[in-house]
């Protein structure tokens, strides 16, 4: 049996084009949650003939931003090869089967990054596209396809949200001054990078302590932001003050494990809402795998977990983390809380499954991300 010659300068034709529309992908991230963060381009003859990501929710995805951009070029679509980073979509929604308009625009062949496992697609939207006679390629720069929609591909697969751990600390591994003060530890590039991670999110949680030292708004601070994420505080017995920062401008979401109906009354009052999610195997905390359960169900793709060194213990203690950003600032403390002494669950080679896969100099810090 001989083997199908391999058409090299197609395959890297095709590396080059779907990073094209990853770089197009990347635009949707803030924009585009819960629906995925999704780029195409179409090409045609090596040159690109349109291009665009999916708008934000109950807008256009993708490729039909593309085609609109070729249409407005006076290009046409016929038989070009449109890559896309995501499986298009095959159901009626908000909006018509992006594989649909594929169809009818002849397009003459697909290329995609990651199939789409949402029940509602699910192999259904190249099945479209096979069955009308176009050519597909699926697979390409499948990794990062994968890494630039991990939140929906994690929701969609696993009924949870991808759990990004964020983390500042000194040279010296230190989160706070000795006596427990708290201060910015990175500088403003760094800080502004944060932003951009809250801002990708669908929630950002913190816990009761924090609200209690710093009082933070937790809010997205970017002046392009459109959409913003719920604010999230793990409040096991509702200690936090009704003039709170965080309870200000709405989308804040109290969760604790008992609580007074007094207390309760005024957060409400107060305009937060609020969640019991006790942990049935530890009376007085947070069931955390339930919050992340419901955080699901609010079609939460990624949440951003900016809190102090208990909450983010017991993140890392459940298993519960798939990402850590972590800042490190060329500065020393001296003694007090390291890093290290964050618990870690107590598995034969744990410290193994952390990959470094970024390591980015942010301003005069560090960024370094980490993932399972």
């Amino acid at each position: 049996m001989t083997e199908c010659a391999v058409d090299e300068g197609r395959v890297k034709d095709d590396d080059f084009w779907m990073g094209l529309a990853l770089e197009e992908a990347a635009k949707a991230r803030r924009l585009s949650p819960p629906n995925p963060a999704v780029g195409a381009v179409i090409v045609r003859d090596g040159r690109v003939i349109g291009r665009g990501f999916t708008q934000q929710t109950g807008g256009p995805h993708a490729e039909v931003m593309a085609l609109r951009d070729a249409a407005a070029r006076g290009e046409s679509v016929e038989g070009a090869t449109i890559y896309v980073t995501l499986e298009p979509c095959s159901h009626w929604g908000r909006t018509p089967p992006c594989a649909l308009a594929i169809v009818e625009h002849r397009i003459g062949r697909v290329v995609t990054s990651v199939a789409d496992p949402n029940p509602q697609v699910a192999g259904r939207g190249l099945k479209m596209i096979r069955d009308a006679g176009i050519e597909v390629t699926e697979g390409v720069r499948s990794k990062e396809g994968w890494l630039s929609n991990r939140g929906f591909l994690t929701r969609m697969t696993t009924g949870r949200p991808w759990v990004r751990m964020k983390c500042a600390a000194t040279l010296d591994g230190r989160t706070a001054f000795p006596d427990g003060r708290s201060q910015w530890i990175t500088g403003p590039a760094a800080r502004e990078d944060s932003q951009y991670w809250r801002a990708v999110s669908g929630a950002v949680v913190t816990g009761i302590g924090t609200v209690l030292a710093d009082n933070p708004k937790m809010t997205v601070r970017l002046p392009d932001q459109v959409r913003f994420p719920f604010r999230v505080v793990v409040d096991p017995r509702l200690e936090t003050p009704v003039g709170a920062e965080i309870l200000k401008g709405g989308g804040t979401v109290l969760v604790c494990a008992q609580a007074g109906e007094e207390a309760e009354a005024a957060l409400v009052a107060a305009g937060a809402e609020v969640l019991r999610l006790p942990d049935a195997a530890h009376p007085g905390r947070v069931d955390l795998g339930a919050l992340l359960d419901e955080l699901g169900r609010r079609q939460v793709n990624e949440v951003h977990l900016e809190a102090g060194a208990g909450l983010n213990g017991s993140f890392l203690s459940e298993g519960l983390v798939d990402e850590i950003v972590l800042y490190t600032a060329p500065c020393l403390f001296g003694s007090g809380m390291p890093v290290a002494s964050v618990p870690l669950p107590e598995e034969p080679g744990l410290a193994h499954r952390w990959t470094i896969e970024d390591f980015t100099q942010i301003g005069a810090d560090l960024r370094v991300i980490l993932r399972r």
